[in-house]
């Protein structure tokens, strides 16, 4: 189903991210720290009651900078595009500012719904602060203090309550994927050369954003639906940072798809940004192919195709799994591969094995390779059953959670693989105690 988004904005200095670590339950690193509009954007997901919803941290807005119009729009624009509630947060120790006058006319006019809190009332001094923040015409100010998780509580309530509907998943024969990467990478290429060949459009599915829309079609009698990300453009001028704007059209992407197709540029390689929006998929729980498109741009050998593929692998080492197929979009040359790869990851993403086959692989890879000590203890693994797929998702049950070292556990996840296949889709090995 698809997750509703809450998207943090205001001013610097107000205490977003503080809240941001108190509503997704845990402090979380920082995923992009770029100089300019956005230094710090950060995702996670939360939950609160019955419902689940990401979160996006957004950077703090300054007017001081000279640049402060362009920043604004950026932020501001990134909220509203995006997001289903807009978490406005203000400083109730310093009244209300410029800054937060004109992100509060902006958000008006975006016609989003708004939650208001006024944060940093940690203090009984200040709690009269909050009737100032009316004149902002937002709403009824929620007081808060991030820091000490006063009030939290009384803004999720509120987020919860304005949340859209949920939307159910889709039906069980359709593989849904989505393309993915950073501008011009040839996304919109790529799907016109996968949708061109048979020209088989059977419908159009308005997205989840104002200008996506996803494509459902038919092909070998299977059906199919690619979830497009390739519709960056926005009204106005396209902003030279559009990159972080690509990221949240991403994770829209991601949440609603079975398998995503990670465009790569074969003619500059991996960079930061690719890592970034990659990442994503994969701590999503995804199948995942990686695509190097513009490959008829590249002057090539016997041994670039190879050399790219370790240069993608070292950059990319926890997407280890994923396979990686070498296109271009422009010629159509080699994307007749891309459909049978994405029904075969599919395929081993909800895979799904005997508890006794599991367990005689198990009893193998601990015979051939036994646990080492740890702490002063041995880790000893009971049994194992897999608990669910989308990714295929294995439990341990055994004597001490602590015991199982991460290399340990990266050598059980091998030793599945090779027995099981599972390419393209990550696997999650679990931990508990028996009882």
């Amino acid at each position: 189903m698809k997750k509703g988004i809450v998207a943090i904005v205001g001013r610097a200095n107000v205490g977003k991210s503080t809240i941001f670590n108190r509503i997704v339950g845990k402090r979380i690193s920082i995923v992009e720290d770029t100089p300019g509009v956005t230094r710090d954007r950060i995702y996670g997901d939360a939950s609160w009651l019955t419902r689940e919803f990401r979160i996006i941290d957004t950077g703090g807005i300054e007017l001081e900078n000279a640049s402060f119009t362009e920043q604004i729009k950026m932020q501001a624009e990134i909220a509203i595009e995006e997001a289903d509630i807009i978490l406005f947060v203000v400083n109730g120790r310093e009244g209300i500012t410029k800054e937060d006058t004109f992100v509060a006319r902006l958000l008006q006019k975006s016609g989003k719904p708004v939650v208001l809190a006024v944060n940093k009332i940690d203090d009984q001094i200040y709690k009269d602060n909050i009737y100032d923040f009316y004149s902002l015409g937002i709403g009824d100010p929620i007081a808060v203090s991030g820091s000490h998780g006063i009030g939290i509580g009384d803004v999720l309530d509120e987020i919860i309550h304005r949340l859209p509907a949920v939307e159910e998943t889709q039906e069980d024969d359709v593989i849904r994927f989505s393309i993915i990467g950073r501008p011009n990478v040839g996304k919109s290429s790529l799907t016109n050369a996968i949708l061109g060949e048979e020209r088989v459009i059977v419908s159009d599915i308005e997205g989840t954003t104002r200008d996506a829309v996803d494509t459902a079609f038919e092909k070998d009698g299977q059906k199919y639906c690619v979830v497009d990300t390739a519709g960056m453009r926005k009204k106005g001028k396209v902003y030279e940072n559009i990159e972080k704007y690509s990221v949240l059209r991403a994770l829209s992407a991601i949440e609603k798809s079975n398998v995503v197709l990670m465009v790569i540029d074969g003619n500059q390689g991996i960079v930061e940004q690719d890592k970034h929006v990659a990442g994503y998929a994969h701590e999503a729980g995804k199948a995942v192919i990686l695509v190097v498109n513009k490959w008829d741009l590249i002057e090539k050998d016997s041994k670039t195709m190879k050399k790219m593929e370790n240069q993608i692998r070292e950059q990319l080492k926890y997407l280890d799994y994923a396979p990686i197929v070498f296109v271009s979009a422009k010629d159509h040359k080699r994307v007749h591969l891309l459909l049978p790869l994405i029904q075969e990851v599919y395929a081993n993403s909800q895979k799904r094995v005997a508890t006794s086959v599991l367990n005689d692989v198990l009893i193998d890879a601990q015979t051939m390779n036994p646990t080492t000590t740890f702490n002063g203890g041995r880790l000893k693994i009971y049994y194992a059953n897999q608990v669910s797929v989308c990714p295929p998702t294995f439990v341990l049950f055994t004597n001490d959670p602590q015991y199982l070292h991460f290399s340990y556990k990266r050598y059980l996840e091998n030793r599945l693989r090779d027995a099981f296949g599972f390419e393209g889709t990550p696997i999650h090995i679990l931990c508990r105690k028996r009882d």
